[in-house]
Parts: structure tokens; sequence; C-alpha cells
């Protein structure tokens, strides 16, 4: 089945679509960054990461509109289907966290927070890798499987980083007002999502290629 199926004609714009969503992962990685640096930046970067959510937005439309008109494609829908949806899971939870910061107008934000958006950013380019690959991962599943590796360590530093982080706020504000935790807690636990957001999708890129391959 798998033989007659590869001399079948695939539908290749997927990759296209796959490939675009996830360079507005990129941008809005770069913009987050930006942000957890604080200062006067905070408003654009901001804008930047709700403009590149919504383009993602347009993009997941596509794969589904194009999803549900294809006959052939490039492997099952289900996967394409789950993979888009996580891809646009990342970058929402990336919007989110720049709705929380601008809701409680948080101007500075600690090194750990910072550190954890360079490890976003990474996740961000080791996922367009990753994507790019698709279209020809049985010549690629190797590269493929190296990057969902460095992507499950980079997953696992966050989790150090979030722990340690919450922890020093705790110290700090365990005496006194304790909003300044409360809000710096919420930070911590939406740049954690984001971190993990990358991680489903390199798992579903894994599954992908383990049943194609």
């Amino acid at each position: 089945m798998r033989f007659f199926q590869a001399l079948l004609p695939r539908e290749e714009r997927f990759f296209d679509l796959f490939n675009a969503h996830a360079r507005t992962l990129v941008l809005g990685a770069k913009a987050l960054s930006d942000l957890l640096e604080g200062g006067v930046e905070i408003r654009s970067a901001c804008e930047r990461i709700f403009a590149h959510e919504s383009d993602a937005d347009a993009i997941a439309r596509d794969v589904l509109v194009i999803l549900r008109k294809s006959f052939i494609t490039p492997f099952d829908r289900s996967d394409i289907k789950d993979l888009i949806g996580l891809l646009d899971d990342a970058i929402d939870q990336m919007q989110k966290t720049a709705k929380t910061i601008t809701m409680f107008e948080v101007t500075s934000f600690d090194p750990h927070m910072r550190q954890m958006a360079l490890i976003i950013q990474r996740c961000a380019d080791l996922t367009v890798d990753a994507v790019g690959l698709l279209g020809e991962m049985r010549d690629k599943s190797a590269r493929i499987n190296a990057i969902v590796e460095e992507i499950t360590k980079l997953e696992e530093q966050a989790d150090e980083l979030n722990d340690a982080g919450i922890k020093k706020l705790f110290l700090a504000h365990n005496v006194g007002d304790a909003m300044p935790f409360i809000v710096g807690n919420e930070i911590y636990d939406h740049l954690e999502k984001v971190v993990d957001r990358f991680e489903d999708v390199a798992n579903r890129i894994s599954g992908i290629v383990l049943e194609q391959v």
C-alpha cells in the first residue's frame, strides 16, 4: 500500500504551508524575547506577537481548507490536522504570554524569564528545520530525530529555569505584598507552556516520521 501511495500525486502545498506557519513561530519567538527585555519596546513587541499569531491562524485555516478538498495527502490526514493544530498552539501560547504581561502592566522581567525566551527562540529555529525536512523525511529521518531530541533537552532546561525562577520569586516576596509573586508565577507558567507546545510539535513530527519511514 505504501508503494502504491508513493506513485500517486501528492498535495505539495501542505509542506509550503507548514513551512510558512513555522516561520511565524520564529518571528513570534523573537518578538517574545524582545518583549522580555522590558522597557519601551514592550508595546510594539506585543503588537508583533499578536500580528504573527493572526498570520499563523490564517495559514492554519488554509491547511484545513486544502485538507478537506484534497484526495491525496503527503501523509495521514489526521496527522496533518494534528500537526498544524500543534504548531498553532505554540504561537497561541506566546500570545497568551503577551496578553498576561499587558494585562498586569509588567515592565521588567527576571533573568530566568529572559533565558527561557532564548530557549523558545532556539526551539522555534529547530522547529523550522524539522518542518522543512518533512517533504524528504525518508532521507532525512536521522536529522529530524536529532532535532526532536534537542528540543526535548531544551524543554528540560526550561523546566529547570522555571523552577529556579519561581523559587527566587517566592524567596523575594514571601513576606508582604504577594502580588509580584502571583503575576511572575503566571508569566513563568505561560513561558513553560510555550516550550511544552514546541515539544508537542516535535513529538508529533517524530510520530509522523515513525509511521512513514
